[in-house]
């Protein structure tokens, strides 16, 4: 029997996010999807496959059109050279469309990406060809959040072929409980995630000396700008009231989440979906994030979460101190993201979702196919359609 089949050029035996988002899809609907990831579409032969999923760009010029295809963006990669959406120079997102002259302004001047000559070229040359080969292909464009649906459609895809399921992830494997008051007495918040600067680390230090002492930050993960974010903690004196915990199996990082009364997600970049909120659902944390990309569309402000603007460290300092002194609200905003994340963002729901889009791609690839069938008989014996 033809199953789905993923296509990615990484390895679900890898650590990463779009590795363990497979492997989690994998496991969901075991019935219709192929246990094996498909790193080269030269390898095989697509007519015996019932779709092929794509989740690598890099992968779309290999598509023959011998059976039906969709293909689900991860990141901006494909209507962004850079991929980062963000100008670190101006510390603000980019609110520009691809172009050769734009996108070279933002590589030299604005601080998107890379200086380097060869490499703005060849980040140019990737972009303008992915785009163009999703466009060409017709293919459902499956984006992760209205704001990646956005710039998709400003950057010229057709909205009818660009849809928007948003992301899910697998339940916590370890049972989890509602905000306790002893876990909110210990004063602790929590940042997950990779040291680098578009995640935001820096301007979440700068806020810590504006908040009651007694609060203590746990900080999970590893990157290339840990030595100036730990330089910058050192000058501002938070030697005691920061934890380096680096890179976490993830038994440390279910602990950290329990022991915290708040994850903070301060991501100064336009994340597409932006996973640790989440995350923080799953595990009856609120969370504080940025309103940027497509965080909002993922919380509902005041209830499941909170959203401050990135870089305003006085928004930020007042939304900790008020969960910091308000056990309630901080428990009761971690129940009702505990509830929104079994109502719409678990990966068994994801799932459902993304099946609807199987088969409608299915339906359509079928339709066109018949048509082109019926369209060549016709030619091959003109007076079949006279009457």
């Amino acid at each position: 029997m033809k199953k789905i089949q993923h296509c990615s050029t990484c390895s679900i035996a890898s650590v990463g996010g779009i590795e363990s988002y497979l492997n989690g899809l994998l496991i969901s609907l075991p019935e219709i999807y192929d246990p094996q990831i498909v790193n080269s579409l030269d390898d095989i032969d697509q007519s015996q496959s019932k779709l092929l999923h794509v989740h690598d760009a890099a992968l779309l010029k290999s598509l023959n059109n011998q059976c039906p295809a969709v293909y689900t963006l991860h990141n901006h990669n494909i209507y962004c050279p850079s991929g980062s959406k963000y100008l670190s120079n101006q510390k603000a997102v980019c609110d520009r469309q691809m172009s050769l002259l734009g996108c070279t302004w933002g590589h030299l001047i604005d601080g998107c990406g890379s200086r380097r000559p060869q490499t703005i070229i060849n980040n140019l040359s990737r972009a303008y060809g992915e785009f163009a080969e999703i466009k060409g292909l017709g293919i459902t464009a499956i984006a992760n959040s209205d704001y990646v649906r956005s710039q998709l459609i400003a950057n010229g895809l057709p909205a009818s072929q660009v849809v928007t399921v948003r992301c899910g992830i697998a339940k916590p494997s370890s049972p989890h409980l509602p905000l306790e008051k002893p876990i909110h007495d210990r004063q602790h918040i929590f940042f997950a995630g990779r040291i680098v600067p578009e995640k935001g680390l820096d301007w979440l230090l700068r806020t810590m000396p504006r908040l009651d002492a007694r609060i203590h930050l746990d900080i999970a993960g590893e990157g290339w700008a840990m030595p100036q974010v730990r330089k910058l903690a050192e000058d501002l004196d938070l030697g005691d009231r920061i934890t380096w915990h680096g890179w976490c199996q993830r038994e440390q990082l279910e602990n950290l989440y329990c022991q915290s009364f708040a994850v903070i997600f301060p991501s100064v970049w336009p994340e597409p979906a932006g996973l640790v909120t989440l995350e923080s659902y799953a595990r009856f944390r609120a969370v504080i994030a940025s309103a940027v990309g497509g965080i909002p569309e993922h919380l509902e402000d005041g209830k499941t979460g909170i959203l401050v603007e990135p870089h305003n460290i006085e928004q930020l300092a007042a939304t900790i101190t008020d969960l910091a002194n308000n056990f309630d609200k901080a428990r009761a905003i971690g129940i009702a993201g505990n509830e929104l994340f079994h109502a719409e963002f678990t990966l068994d729901i994801h799932a459902q979702r993304l099946e609807a889009i199987y088969e409608l791609a299915i339906a359509k690839f079928h339709a066109r196919s018949s048509s082109a069938s019926s369209y060549s008989a016709l030619r091959s014996n003109p007076n079949q359609g006279n009457f």
